[in-house]
């Protein structure tokens, strides 16, 4: 691919068309979620996807420039389309969730929380353990129960969101 880079995202009107590539890495029974510094909601990390790019290495380039770690993406969980507001624009995105994790003795599993970076937006991680997600705020809020059990194959969600 050359240099330019093209995300997979526009803007009709309104509403927005996403097109995002998540990772879900778990670790002693925790999960790592990240929020932008500005936000007040938690996801899991990923990014946009970039035309041409497959999207288990948009998984790992994300990782590597907001981490500055490499990941490992194991195996598609979720082909999720979701539908929520942010930001005063309706978004319907399209998302692939990987099963991903971290090279073993990675010290970013020691961590309880730790910062990153996408572009000059100060991002926080932090592990959440998974069985105590009902009173976190994190979106698409399907994740809650999903996260505390993986599912063997991959499993098609479409998914709306309405603010709480």
């Amino acid at each position: 691919m050359s240099a330019a880079r093209y995300a997979i995202a526009f803007t009709e009107g309104k509403a927005r068309f996403n097109y995002r590539v998540v990772g879900c890495v778990l670790h002693d029974r925790r999960v790592l979620l990240h929020r932008a510094e500005r936000d007040d909601f938690w996801a899991l990390p990923g990014g946009r996807g970039e035309l041409l790019e497959p999207s288990a290495e948009t998984l790992k380039r994300e990782m590597r420039e907001e981490l500055g770690v490499e990941a490992q993406v194991e195996r598609l969980l979720w082909v999720v389309e979701n539908f929520f507001e942010y930001d005063g624009l309706a978004f319907h995105e399209v998302a692939l969730y990987y099963l991903m994790s971290f090279r073993p003795g990675c010290p970013l599993y020691g961590r309880p929380v730790f910062d990153g970076d996408e572009e000059g937006v100060h991002l926080i991680f932090q592990w959440h353990p998974v069985d105590q997600l009902e009173g976190v705020r994190l979106f698409p809020t399907f994740l809650r129960t999903a996260l505390k059990s993986i599912p063997d194959g991959v499993v098609h969600v479409v998914h709306t969101d309405v603010d709480e």
